[in-house]
């Protein structure tokens, strides 16, 4: 039986590639909005923290951006062609060096999905791997981004609620928006994550579903939880992200990660990775899933204990009178159901519980990746005149759903095969 490394391009795929850009430019431009509005009130505080968070983001991820495309222009099949190729090759490399500078590399991405995309969907040229692949580079900047500035801005907006003490109706609507969309790039990354393992079974619109909701159910009063904790003691709300943070890195750098190509991009990962975990629980390492996850959420749950209690021994009895009392109740409700739909989607909704594996005998059991040959190069149109191995995707996914996770469905050579190692 044939193996197919990858799943192939399709019309949906470049569909999500046009709304990833769309969705940025309109995130991009709401940022903005808010932060004038800030300013134009005269909440200098609060605009600069805004700002704050979107260049921190911004710098993050084109430093990712640029990392990957070190990277993979120092793969075989990237030198270009001598002479006036060479020439052309450098400049597209100083060109890509000047995007990133001006934070633009992360659009210039984009816009070379959308071009690869439309080649290989629309125009039938070769390269649907590579579309695939470059779909879920942005998959991933785009979570990263996620984390770095959305969660954090969307505890700077109930914090504000709550201390100027007025809601309006649009509040709320962003802020659940916010949330929903936080929710749902997680949902976007596994999925896109899942395409570079096609020994596993797709994942369905029913298992999308609950993968999403106990996402939504576990980040929601986790945020809430930290904006509640700001509302009354705000001056300690840096010191509690910053001993967890660095809790986090040193959990990670234990874990012995080797995601990125170079030391300086894996202790940016492990930094990143921190941040993750300071919201929401991301897999980065093979086995032990179970009881790292559990460690986690053990971890996570009390330290939201300590933070909903802080608050309402803190608070303000008279302003808080209206909903003190139904948060207090329903934020560790909404927590625990999100644990309860955690366990249910992985005893009955995870894809490797509806198909097994299906292999070639002759090939290694559950290797992730596979060589590939590619048209284009992301920011750097060059034309490319070997097979790649996508070693950094590979590598990720092999970790991500690790042999734990999968127990009884992969074969023990899966870990000696792969390319992480």
């Amino acid at each position: 039986m044939e193996r197919s490394a990858f799943s192939k391009y399709s019309w949906i795929d470049f569909v999500f590639s046009v709304i990833g850009v769309c969705t940025f430019l309109v995130d991009w431009a709401s940022d903005v909005w808010v932060a004038t509005e800030f300013y134009c009130r005269g909440d200098l505080l609060w605009f600069s923290v805004l700002i704050g968070l979107m260049v921190l983001s911004s710098v993050v991820v084109q430093m990712f951006s640029w990392f990957w495309f070190k990277y993979d222009r120092e793969l075989p099949g990237f030198s270009g062609r001598p002479g006036a190729g060479t020439v052309m090759f450098v400049d597209r490399v100083k060109l890509c060096c000047l995007l990133h500078v001006l934070q633009l590399g992360f659009l210039c991405r984009h816009i070379s999905a959308i071009r690869q995309g439309f080649r290989v969907w629309w125009r039938k040229e070769e390269g649907s791997e590579y579309a695939v692949y470059l779909t879920h580079d942005l998959s991933m900047l785009r979570l990263i981004e996620t984390f770095c500035e959305s969660a954090p801005q969307l505890t700077l907006m109930i914090y504000v609620m709550l201390s100027t003490n007025k809601a309006r109706t649009v509040q709320f609507v962003s802020i659940a928006a916010s949330t929903t969309s936080i929710a749902w790039m997680v949902v976007d990354y596994h999925r896109s994550l899942r395409s570079f393992l096609p020994d596993k079974a797709k994942q369905g619109w029913g298992s999308s579903l609950i993968y999403f909701l106990w996402n939504l159910l576990l980040i929601a009063p986790r945020v809430a939880a930290l904006a509640l904790f700001a509302s009354v003691l705000p001056g300690y709300i840096g010191v509690h992200f910053l001993i967890l943070w660095l809790v986090f890195v040193l959990w990670v750098w234990r874990q012995r990660t080797y995601f990125m190509d170079s030391v300086a991009g894996e202790w940016l990962y492990r930094a990143t990775v921190g941040l993750i975990w300071y919201f929401s629980w991301f897999n980065v390492a093979d086995g032990r899933t179970r009881g790292r996850s559990l460690v986690y959420h053990s971890f996570i749950t009390t330290d939201a204990g300590i933070l909903l209690v802080t608050w309402w021994c803190y608070r303000d009895p008279v302003q808080t009178e209206s909903y003190a009392l139904p948060l207090i109740i329903t934020l560790p409700f909404i927590y625990l159901l999100g644990l309860l739909f955690k366990t249910l989607y992985y005893c009955c909704f995870h894809p490797k519980l509806w198909r097994p594996p299906m292999r070639d005998p002759g090939l290694p059991a559950d290797l992730p990746d596979a060589e590939v040959s590619f048209r284009d190069i992301s920011i750097q149109d060059v034309t490319l005149s070997s097979e790649l191995l996508n070693k950094r995707m590979a590598c990720h996914a092999s970790n991500f759903y690790s042999e734990e996770e999968d127990a009884g469905q992969t074969d023990k050579t899966s870990k000696a095969e792969s390319p992480c190692l």
